[in-house]
């Protein structure tokens, strides 16, 4: 037991004196971590940590060492401390029995240096050599050292030290000092190791030729129907510029409602983030600002979540200024009711980061009376320009081209489809949402009837209801298509789940009535499992192309009728009419006037038999 007398051990080692206690009675410090459990009498002894110094020749003196040791000994746990160049203890924590949470230090100097700060902690009941979450916190925080002693019986066992250490690939391999015995220690050889380490960081900083991306770990629950969302995250993170170096899954019955994933997990996923020296966190699901707040004080990284990655996306891929307009509305709307709970990831703003990117990017967190204002002036610009959205589909209805819609999953193949009907350019990438801003164009049917092949954006699992509701004036151009081409990926092992979230949205936008044909596409693929009862096509090959036109200027001819009429010669204003809103199968030049066979939606044959009438 450690009794706070002057003098502090029973055991009269002596390594705290009675001075320094009143000392560190005036000083706001605390004793961070897991100290659950932990008598307030010990605790109090270790904060008297703070006020053990090193000297700057020093790597880690005796006196700090038997201290650890010591505590270690007490409370069956890892304690770790943070040490500067002067040898002062700037921060203390106390883990569980094998491993404990390394916070950020705020005291790095610029991305091309070390920290300034090197990490001291114990490993109860085991020997000192770091482990794969002691090396990913070594490199991630660019610390200056990591520094790890074994405790037995009351006694250090073996001190192990790594540093940031030369790139080999993609990866930083420590340079190893180890095993060493405690009181033993090379001091010297130690500190030179820590500015030798400064040098490699620096001279590979000068070498770098392009900013390394994000590295994310993922994390979700599992879906019930098992659906890999996480799978299709990591897709989403792919197309963002993200890499993905660890995936972690849970299966729960609910959501937890401070945290999403549990306390508990989140303190793993820090320990995994830590060991994979990665950046940020991307959640499969929206996240409150509660869950927010909460798993940043856990994790301790920036976090998004997957309404934020989606956003992202869509800022890098807009084009029109209406899809601009658009994406930056639902950015304001998702961000404001959560601004207190991005603290990690608006701290990023001016590095243009993921969740970041795009024209919602302005000081957000600091006037919640701007974003309103911001949203308020965004929905007016888009009810304009859906005023004039209006005028063109009215103007449109006036004629006769039928309107075909292209819809389905992101990634379906939709634009590609679309180059290969109507030989145009639009983008066709191997990503999520290649395709935001919507491209029309006009191919002629075997049969002659002209239509217009409409690419909207593609459809996602858990697409943000923000995102819906900005884009909803572009995705009412699916209700006003008289035929929708629902183009499936058949070669997906969860194409029937994703099927079913665009059946879901078409019936959020009230199109579920509207003519529909299922196109089951990548049939080259031998993983391809297309249903019957749609057509199965290759829109990379062209396999099946012509069962698919057929099938358009069959249902299409559903929604026609076919109209025969004279029109005489002196009926100019008839036969300008109709030349506008019907298409002619047939014309020819009678002694009576001239003989039409038009195809025409049935409401415009009044107008026209009133017009050669009249």
């Amino acid at each position: 037991m450690i009794h706070t007398t002057e003098k502090t051990l029973e055991d009269g080692q002596g390594w705290i004196s009675a001075e320094t206690e009143r000392t560190q009675q005036n000083m706001k410090r605390e004793i961070h971590g897991n100290t659950g459990g932990i008598r307030d009498i010990v605790l109090n002894e270790m904060m008297l940590l703070y006020d053990m110094e090193m000297s700057a020749d020093e790597f880690l003196s005796d006196e700090i060492c038997d201290a650890l040791v010591h505590f270690t000994s007490i409370i069956n746990r890892e304690v770790l401390i943070y040490v500067s160049r002067v040898g002062k203890n700037e921060d203390i924590r106390v883990g569980d029995d094998h491993s404990v949470h390394m916070e950020e230090m705020r005291l790095v100097r610029n991305i091309d240096r070390l920290s300034g700060v090197r990490c001291i902690h114990t490993h109860p009941n085991e020997t000192g050599y770091l482990s794969d979450v002691d090396l990913g916190s070594l490199n991630a925080l660019r610390l200056d050292a990591m520094c790890a002693i074994g405790v037995k019986d009351g006694r250090a066992s073996s001190v192990y030290a790594a540093f940031v250490g030369e790139m080999e690939g993609e990866e930083r391999v420590p340079v190893w000092h180890g095993p060493m015995r405690a009181h033993h220690l090379p001091q010297k050889q130690l500190m030179d190791a820590i500015f030798e380490a400064d040098k490699r960081l620096l001279s590979d900083t000068y070498n770098i030729v392009e900013i390394k991306p994000d590295r994310a770990v993922l994390a979700g629950i599992e879906s019930a129907d098992g659906y890999d969302t996480l799978g299709e995250l990591a897709e989403l993170c792919q197309t963002a510029g993200i890499k993905v170096v660890a995936k972690e899954q849970q299966r729960r019955r609910a959501v937890d409602a401070a945290t999403y994933i549990g306390s508990g997990k989140a303190e793993e996923l820090a320990l995994l983030a830590s060991a994979c020296e990665a950046d940020i966190f991307v959640f499969d699901d929206e996240l409150t600002a509660i869950q927010l707040r909460n798993l940043e004080l856990v994790l301790g990284l920036p976090i998004i979540d997957r309404t934020m990655l989606i956003l992202d996306i869509f800022a890098q891929r807009a084009q029109s200024r209406e899809g601009k307009l658009q994406v930056e509305l639902a950015q304001l709307k998702y961000r404001l009711p959560r601004l207190l709970g991005m603290g990690k990831v608006l701290s990023r703003q001016g590095a243009s980061g993921v969740g970041m990117r795009g024209p919602g990017e302005k000081k957000l967190e600091i006037d919640r009376r701007r974003i309103r204002r911001r949203v308020f002036e965004l929905e007016q610009e888009l009810n304009e320009i859906e005023k004039q959205r209006g005028l063109r589909r009215a103007k449109r209805a006036a004629n006769p081209i039928p309107v075909v819609a292209l819809v389905g999953y992101t990634n379906a193949g939709k634009s590609t489809l679309l180059n290969l009907l109507s030989g145009a350019d639009a983008l066709a990438e191997d990503k999520l949402f290649a395709t935001l801003d919507p491209i029309v164009r006009k191919i002629t049917l075997p049969n002659g009837t002209e239509c217009l092949l409409s690419d909207t954006v593609g459809f996602i699992n858990k697409l943000p209801h923000d995102l819906v509701n900005a884009f909803r004036s572009t995705l009412d151009e699916v209700n006003d298509a008289d035929l929708v081409l629902h183009v499936v990926d058949s070669s997906s092992e969860y194409f029937e789940v994703q099927m079913r979230v665009v059946e879901e949205v078409l019936g959020s936008l009230g199109a579920l009535d509207t003519p529909r044909i299922e196109v089951y596409n990548k049939i080259d693929k031998p993983e391809a499992k297309p249903r019957s009862g749609g057509v199965a096509i290759s829109a990379v090959s062209s396999a099946g192309i012509d069962s698919l036109l057929h099938a358009i200027e069959e249902a299409l001819a559903k929604t026609q009728v076919k109209l025969d009429v004279v029109v005489p010669y002196d009926k100019h204003g008839a036969m300008q009419m109709i030349r506008q809103s019907a298409t002619i199968l047939a014309e020819s030049h009678e002694e009576d006037g001239t003989h039409l066979t038009l195809l025409l939606n049935e409401s415009e044959t009044w107008r026209i038999k009133k017009a050669i009438l009249g």
